[in-house]
C-alpha cells in the first residue's frame, strides 16, 4: 500500500511540477521541489529528502529552494536538538494564490462589461436587421460565471484565512 502511495506522490508531483511551471513561470525542478513539498504537508521534507526522491544534485536543490523562500512559495521551520530544516508551503501562499485568482477575474469581468457597453451602444445606433446586431448572451452569462465563482472563492480564502 505504501508502495501504490509512494509511485502515486510521483506521478503528482509530475503533474502538479508542469502545473507550476506553466502558471507560476517556475523552472522545472523548482516545480517539482513546491509539488513535493505540498504533497508532503505540515511534516515538511528535508533537503536530504528533496535531494534523494526528485534525483536532483545538491547544488541545484539549494538553488531552487532559495529562489522559492525569495518569491515566499517556501518556509522552513526546525525542531528542538535537530540541525535539519524543514520545508513547508508558506501559510500565506493559499491567500495569495485565491487572491491573483480573484485580481484575474476582476480584470476579466471589468473588460467584458467594457466590451458588452460598447456592443449594447453599438446595437442601438444600428438598424434592427439581425446581421448587424451584437448577441450579449456570452458577456452576460460569463460575467455572471465570475460573479458566482468569486463570491465562492472569497469563502474559501476567508476559511483558510482562519485556519492560519
Amino acid at each position: 500500500m505504501q508502495k501504490e502511495l509512494n509511485h502515486r506522490k510521483r506521478v503528482l508531483v509530475e503533474k502538479m511540477g508542469v502545473h507550476f511551471e506553466n502558471k507560476d513561470q517556475l523552472a522545472p525542478v523548482a516545480a517539482r521541489i513546491l509539488a513535493y513539498i505540498i504533497l508532503t504537508g505540515k511534516s515538511g521534507t528535508t533537503f536530504e529528502d528533496l535531494v534523494t526522491n526528485l534525483c536532483a544534485s545538491k547544488s541545484t536543490i539549494s538553488t531552487h529552494l532559495s529562489h522559492l523562500q525569495d518569491l515566499s512559495k517556501l518556509g522552513y521551520f526546525t525542531k528542538s536538538g535537530d540541525r535539519k530544516k524543514y520545508f513547508i508551503v508558506n501559510a500565506d501562499q493559499i491567500l495569495l494564490w485565491i487572491d491573483e485568482m480573484m485580481d484575474k477575474w476582476n480584470s476579466e469581468k471589468e473588460l467584458h462589461f467594457e466590451v458588452m457597453e460598447y456592443k449594447q451602444e453599438h446595437n442601438s445606433l444600428m438598424s434592427t436587421q439581425d446581421e448587424e446586431r451584437f448577441d450579449l448572451d456570452f458577456h452576460q452569462g460569463y460575467i455572471k460565471f465570475l460573479e458566482s465563482a468569486s463570491t465562492m472563492i472569497s469563502e474559501l480564502r476567508e476559511q483558510q484565512r482562519i485556519k492560519n
